[in-house]
């Protein structure tokens, strides 16, 4: 069974909700949903980028993407066949001032500090684990790991899992795959810097410098058990000597300092 969509984070609900034509009126309307109409406002009158404007959302950059350019056409289409617009509906979340990302002043007086908001989000009814995965083991690699096993959470148990391709991506673009993916938390070995931030940036819990079995180490999550390094990274990176799993036992990355092939 599916999944529901993720559920998209905006500032506050717009103050006005119709727009009607001064002059002839069309008898037509169009429907924008307060998600897209959230994109237009960051967007077009905030200037933020496209990349902004997805960690603000809580959704990936290709998801903002889509819903810019739906909310760009339905005012086109308002604008110029004289159709009454809407702004209502759509799967969204009102912003609490908690996300570092936020970028309205006004969301921050009901903000509370990022470990109490993952606590709440950690004792809800449900969570989506994801662990960087290789014939059982967690990979030590986020930025070259071909698989994810997910994890669906019920009342601190178990209920489902699956393995899902990566198709190749790498690194940062990982981010947006684990977001679309609607993942929570992540459990991996090595990771760079730049993932950590694109990370953080689309509100997933990162948890690194995890070894041994995926299966296990969900377990010792759970229970409020698992070893990991806070201060994980990975620092090494190809640079033409062939294909380097980064983080790998017999490299010793595993948030220990870095690689040092």
């Amino acid at each position: 069974m599916p999944r529901p969509t993720r559920c998209r984070r905006i500032c506050a609900e717009p103050a006005y909700d119709s727009f009607r034509p001064d002059g002839i009126d069309s008898g037509g309307e169009v429907v924008m949903t307060l998600d897209e109409y959230e994109a237009i406002r960051l967007i077009d009158l905030q200037h933020a980028t496209q990349e902004q404007c997805a960690a603000q959302m809580g959704v990936s950059r290709t998801t903002v993407t889509e819903i810019y350019e739906a909310a760009r056409y339905k005012l086109a289409d308002s604008l110029v066949h004289g159709k009454r617009l809407l702004i209502s509906g759509g799967h969204y979340c009102l912003c609490d001032g908690a996300s570092p990302t936020c970028r309205r002043k006004e969301c921050r007086r009901a903000a509370v500090s990022a470990e109490s908001s993952f606590i709440l989000r950690k004792e809800a009814d449900s969570m989506r684990i994801a662990v960087t995965y290789e014939n059982g083991m967690i990979f030590q690699h986020f930025g070259h790991t071909e698989q994810f096993k997910l994890y669906d959470v019920q009342d601190g148990k178990v209920v489902s899992t699956q393995v899902v391709d990566t198709n190749g991506q790498g690194h940062g673009a990982l981010a947006g795959f684990l977001t679309d993916a609607q993942v929570e938390v992540l459990l991996c070995g090595g990771i760079g810097g730049g993932a950590q931030m694109a990370l953080a940036e689309a509100g997933i819990q990162l948890y690194g410098g995890v070894s041994g079995e995926a299966d296990a180490a969900v377990e010792a999550f759970l229970a409020g058990k698992l070893a990991y390094n806070p201060d994980v990274h990975c620092d090494h990176h190809d640079h033409g000597h062939g294909e380097h799993h980064c983080g790998e036992n017999k490299h010793g990355c595993a948030g220990h300092g870095g690689c040092h092939g």
